[in-house]
């Protein structure tokens, strides 16, 4: 649903093969793309990308400022003896994505300027924009941002659940049940490109997920996800979705926009 309304939010003036039926339901078939890969059929490409899902941003933070680069953070979390697979990478791969993105609709740019075949850089941006919607909508669950993923923990002074069922109770079967494309759309956000480094704004999307975590447990501690929940958490939830909507849309945008700068000189030498 976020991959899908993401697509058809963008506006007018990104290429035209974007915005073809054919490439919404490819971008809309593409969002649960990296849940096919977490199988025991794949187990080295299971246990290598798992931890791009999520964030704790409790550890994470523990560390410092977050660095732009995925080795550098990581440095850091193997120098505090923990392990990355445990803290969470999400805000590096759904970077890096996006700048596959960004080149890919760069070269779409050159090739279309020297009138030749456009078709290689039109599939592979299609399968960057799907393969990217899926962690911003990750990035928009705010069971995705902390230690607290699925189930309280630490003091509980209010009671939250501690059974671990509430990640999927929410996400999966709630929504599966409860969300249509048609109570999300309108809750989506004007277009807006980001201005400024799409890292920090990434990381500043997904901080603002992170304050819903204890709404999230209040609405489940009153059974807001059970049946039809309650017109609160269903349109809790439709919050939710519409911002991880919004965001992708936002970024594939912004990566079209961005994609038509001149690619800085490379430095040589120390």
């Amino acid at each position: 649903m976020v991959n899908r309304l993401a697509a058809l939010g963008l506006p007018a003036d990104m290429p035209a093969f974007f915005r073809s039926e054919v490439a919404i339901n490819e971008i809309e078939y593409l969002g649960p793309e990296p849940d096919r890969w977490r199988s025991p059929a794949e187990p080295e490409l299971n246990a290598v990308q798992a931890c791009e899902h999520f964030i704790d941003l409790e550890p994470a933070d523990a560390l410092g400022p977050l660095p732009h680069r995925r080795m550098d953070f990581e440095a850091k979390v193997f120098a505090a003896n923990e392990r990355p697979e445990v803290v969470g990478l999400q805000p590096w791969e759904a970077t890096e994505i996006w700048e596959r993105l960004k080149a890919a609709l760069r070269e779409y740019r050159q090739l279309s300027a020297d009138h030749q075949d456009t078709k290689g850089p039109e599939q592979a941006a299609l399968f960057y924009a799907g393969w990217l919607g899926h962690y911003v909508g990750d990035a928009a669950q705010p069971l995705h941002t902390t230690v607290k993923f699925n189930g309280w923990v630490g003091p509980n002074p209010n009671g939250y659940t501690t059974a671990h069922q509430i990640h999927w109770q929410f996400e999966g079967t709630f929504v599966a049940a409860n969300l249509h494309a048609a109570d999300v759309q309108p809750k989506m956000s004007p277009l807006q490109p980001i201005q400024g480094d799409v890292f920090d704004s990434y990381v500043a999307y997904l901080r603002h997920t992170a304050t819903y975590v204890e709404k999230l447990y209040q609405l489940e501690k009153a059974g807001g996800f059970v049946g039809a929940g309650s017109p609160e958490s269903r349109e809790f939830t439709a919050d939710r979705l519409a911002a991880g909507a919004s965001e992708l849309r936002d970024m594939i945008y912004t990566s079209w926009v961005d994609s038509a700068q001149p690619v800085p000189a490379a430095h040589s030498g120390p």
